[in-house]
């Protein structure tokens, strides 16, 4: 069998077997659970820095400002969440429904209700849209208006009440307990064995899940009743050991890529640049592991903790929510952590049999096919050149011409990794050639109607073209070494070498 064709035929078969459905069904729930967090970590950093700077034991305690600290995260934060997964099902109706339908389970308890609210918003606007597709084309005319905004008050009001005397109540009780299992386990220091599962996750795409799914809403809980929480830190540790280990021991392309990975990876936050270098050796999983449990327990000894989710995981975004005196925990967590893993990396790659510069182009490949899956897309095979070619092409199949192009869109899922980082390349390259064009990025639900050429990786272009059909649609493999960048540049470019 041909190299083209095995890696097609492995690919088929792990998606048929049952723990390939099972993991493609986990990492859709998860998408979803993080789609509802990620647009509103903003509103997430900004009250994790009030809390910094402003409560009793902050770095300016201010009692009149420290008064936002409590109705943030009690009303704002969750109903932004509720309304963010109500417009993710039913678009702004759904959003509005689902804020009101959060608010209740936000008034029936006293606890900040992040679970609650990612369970109402969905939820209510769910209700709503079977409501409005139920009465679809049976309104007479002129009634639309009244109909509409009379079924969402109504309904709203409805599931309100109920969140309040119902959902609101187990939500808290569920919430309790799993609060109970992460005290009992930081009590007995057993909280490190948690990384046993979360770094195998994250490589297969459930680090968002992970985060901002399970941990968050806990961790959430927790800050505001102390000031800070160690399940912050349990998945978004930035320390780049498998990184180190391989721009030290790798050779060829896997060594010079390393060092641009590092920089991403410890400043920019941006932790899925190092899973292609573990599934080009899977053995190293365990330095990830090892490393986390490490990491992890050097802050549950020296009572690190954060005071709000750090996104995305950089050392900036570390440094800026940690509480006054909490330094020498976090960077102690951080240096152990980078230090283990790059020494069993370093052990793991000096011994193994497959050498050091490896396969990253095909390990590259197969975390997109990974990727894809987690967003609901179909895995992309693995194309010949003459395939390779094709895909190249513009998703849309026309050109715009230099005069019709004032407007150039990143997206991806969340509009703030990938995207931001294509977006970057391509404006430092048109910026040398003086090209007068307006370079974004944003999220893939958020692409403006007067983007000209839109640039998304290729397992979203059917979703950028239904979202912006009159644009140019590009489709890509790699944001950060895209061949399609200087194709746009010379077209776009005004220097000499314009074609």
């Amino acid at each position: 069998m041909s190299e083209a064709v095995q890696p097609r035929t492995v690919l088929a078969s792990s998606d048929s077997a049952p723990e390939g459905r099972a993991r493609v069904a986990i990492q859709k729930v998860g998408r979803f659970l993080s789609g509802m967090v990620l647009p509103n970590i903003g509103a997430f950093i900004a009250w994790g820095l009030i809390t910094a700077l402003f409560i009793p034991t902050g770095w300016f305690p201010n009692e009149s400002l420290a008064t936002l600290v409590g109705p943030m995260i009690k009303y704002l934060l969750p109903l932004l969440i509720g309304y963010t997964g109500g417009k993710m099902v039913h678009d702004t109706r759904g959003g509005v429904i689902g804020a009101v339908g959060t608010m209740g389970v936000v008034i029936g308890t006293d606890i900040p209700m992040f679970l609650g609210a990612m369970i109402m918003g969905p939820l209510s606007a769910w209700v709503l849209k079977q409501f409005d597709r139920a009465v679809e084309g049976k309104i007479r005319s002129g009634f639309e208006m009244l109909v509409n905004n009379f079924s969402s008050g109504i309904i709203g009001g409805l599931l309100a009440i109920g969140a309040y005397a119902g959902i609101g109540p187990v939500v808290e009780s569920i919430n309790k307990v799993l609060a109970s299992g992460v005290e009992f386990l930081v009590n007995h220091h057993l909280i490190p064995l948690a990384n046993i599962l979360i770094e195998p996750g994250k490589v297969l795409f459930l680090n968002n899940a992970i985060n901002h799914g399970v941990l968050g809403p806990i961790a959430l809980e927790q800050s505001s009743a102390t000031g800070k929480s160690l399940l912050f830190m349990l998945e978004s540790n930035p320390g780049p050991g498998i990184l180190l280990a391989y721009w030290v021991f790798g050779r060829g392309m896997v060594k010079q890529s390393a060092t641009g990975a590092i920089i991403i990876h410890f400043l920019g936050g941006i932790h899925e640049i190092y899973f292609p270098y573990i599934l080009m050796n899977p053995r190293l999983i365990l330095a990830v592991i090892g490393g986390g449990v490490t990491g992890t327990a050097v802050f549950s000894l020296t009572g690190a903790g954060l005071v709000a989710t750090p996104s995305p995981g950089s050392i900036f975004a570390y440094i800026a929510m940690t509480p006054k005196g909490g330094y020498i925990s976090m960077l102690s967590g951080v240096l152990a952590a980078a230090a283990v893993s790059f020494l069993l990396a370093s052990l793991l790659l000096k011994t193994s049999r497959q050498t050091a510069e490896g396969d990253l182009e095909s390990a590259t490949e197969k975390m997109k096919r990974m990727k894809a899956e987690s967003k609901g897309q179909p895995a992309a095979s693995v194309a010949s050149p003459a395939a390779s070619a094709v895909t190249a092409a513009p998703a849309s199949g026309v050109k715009k011409s230099k005069a019709e192009v004032a407007k150039i869109v990143f997206a991806c899922d969340a509009g703030m990794g990938s995207s931001a980082m294509g977006a970057t390349i391509l404006r430092k390259k048109l910026g040398q050639a003086k090209a007068n064009v307006k370079v974004i990025n944003t999220a893939i639900g958020e692409i403006p109607d007067d983007a000209d050429i839109v640039i998304t990786h290729r397992s979203l272009t059917d979703r950028a073209r239904l979202k912006v059909s009159t644009a140019e649609h590009i489709s890509i493999d790699d944001f950060l070494r895209a061949a399609e960048y200087d194709e746009l540049v010379r077209r776009l470019g005004n220097t000499d070498s314009d074609s």
